[in-house]
């Protein structure tokens, strides 16, 4: 049977959730497809996904440069920075 993202995200989680339109931005970027591309990012991906404690593997993770770009830039793109200090023109 088909499920949706009601059906795992609880009430709590609901500050967590990205709209889909921002999700699909991630699929059109540029940057994100030639981190992608890298083969030991693949594979930790792919680690990640099969794990049975994400939470703690996550964690391990973000000790590693390449997954911290590559977690950096997809909240570039669902969360652009705040155009702070910018003087008008």
């Amino acid at each position: 049977s088909a499920w949706s993202v009601a059906d795992i995200l609880t009430e709590d989680d609901e500050q967590d959730r990205v709209p889909l339109q921002k999700l699909e931005l991630l699929g059109e970027s540029e940057e994100l497809r030639g981190l992608l591309l890298n083969p030991h990012l693949q594979q930790l991906l792919l680690t990640i996904d099969k794990a049975e404690e994400k939470s703690a593997l996550m964690k391990k993770y973000m000790q590693e440069p390449l997954f911290v770009e590559f977690a950096d830039c997809c909240l570039r793109i669902v969360e652009p920075p705040e155009k702070e200090n910018i003087l008008p023109e």
